[in-house]
């Protein structure tokens, strides 16, 4: 059975990854393994050492407090929600689809996007 702070840590790396656009090769040649020990990491099959934990926030590009930041935090329904959200693929590529449209395009959806939420 994963420990959930292994799983919470899997988390954060694979979102951290999808967030900065590197795969999980690139990831994995960084930190000098293969890219299937990303994946059990990713998963939280596999627990990563502090030194690796190190070694994969310093490829990331984030200190080591990053990938536990969240765990244990008595939160919201909507603080969870978000945190999850932003470890979905698509959800994180539509927030970049978003950040791309010019702003004043941008803020017509958004408030379009607003007035849909408020009807549903």
């Amino acid at each position: 059975m994963t420990h959930p702070v292994d799983s919470h840590v899997g988390k954060r790396i694979r979102q951290r990854r999808w967030s900065t656009g590197v795969t999980q090769q690139q990831l994995a040649e960084k930190v000098g393994i293969k890219f299937q020990q990303i994946q059990k990491y990713e998963t939280g099959a596999n627990r990563v050492s502090a030194s690796r934990l190190w070694e994969i926030g310093r490829a990331l590009g984030v200190p080591v407090a990053f990938f536990f930041e969240g765990f244990g935090d008595v939160a919201t329904p909507e603080a969870v929600s978000a945190a999850d959200l932003m470890g979905d693929r698509e959800a994180l590529a539509l927030v970049r689809s978003y950040y791309a449209i010019p702003e004043t395009q941008r803020r017509r959806l958004f408030e379009l996007a607003k007035v849909l939420s408020d009807v549903a």
